[in-house]
């Protein structure tokens, strides 16, 4: 079986094959179905039952053209067939916008927009960060992540439960689209939270080595303890 292969200058999408089977059993139609409207409707003359056969079974991904026309085909969003999106680059493609009305609503020129989906780093201003986030519907924590700021709020935040939190309130609040606020709160009580089993695990009597354990797994997951501190604030 001949599989056509994505051209390299088109980045497969993180494709959720079994989505794409079960829409495609949803409405009755075959492999075969599939791929002729592909072909008929949207010109990819190379799509064949076996094309569509081995996207289903994970062994190859469509292309973002590709995926744009099986979601056609399937009557359905290209975000339905998308996994959870993680980069600028599958936030665009879950929303089918193409990279250069993305670049035109944030204010940036095509090839300077494609740059930063390439590399992961965002350089827009706080108006263009605002204009992204509207148009792809990120979430602050989306935002946060498809910018390449995980790791340096991690760090911030490690260093604000174990050390003083209020000097790590600005710096967070400079790297989150987040209320200074809130900010304040979820440092607040990380802060208290670290500490607080710190102090536990002492009181039980535990070894050095146990109590360090309790605090590095804490740290190890406070990105997701921030971002739950958040979105119980409402943000």
């Amino acid at each position: 079986m001949r599989v056509h292969q994505s051209p390299a200058d088109q980045p497969s999408p993180p494709f959720d094959h079994l989505a794409a089977r079960r829409l495609r059993e949803a409405l009755g139609m075959a492999p075969g179905h599939v791929a002729y409207s592909m072909r008929a409707s949207y010109g990819l003359g190379h799509v064949t039952p076996d094309t569509v056969t081995a996207w289903e079974r994970g062994q190859a991904a469509p292309s973002a053209t590709e995926l744009t026309a099986l979601a056609g085909a399937l009557w359905c969003a290209p975000g339905e067939l998308l996994r959870a999106a993680t980069t600028l680059r599958e936030h665009r493609l879950a929303r089918g916008l193409a990279p250069e009305d993305v670049a035109r609503a944030v204010g940036f020129d095509h090839a300077t927009y494609l740059r930063m989906e390439d590399t992961g780093k965002w350089r827009g201003n706080e108006r263009q960060s605002a204009a992204l986030s509207e148009v792809l519907g990120l979430s602050a924590r989306d935002f946060t992540t498809v910018t390449g700021r995980d790791e340096k709020l991690a760090d911030l935040l490690r260093s604000a439960a174990t050390a003083r939190w209020e000097g790590y309130v600005r710096p967070v609040a400079k790297l989150v689209p987040v209320a200074r606020d809130i900010v304040e709160y979820a440092l607040d009580r990380l802060h208290g939270e670290y500490h607080s089993r710190m102090v536990s695990t002492l009181s039980w009597g535990s070894t050095q080595s146990s109590t360090g354990d309790a605090g590095r797994e804490f740290l190890e997951r406070i990105v997701d303890e921030f971002w739950s501190l958040v979105r119980s604030q409402g943000a």
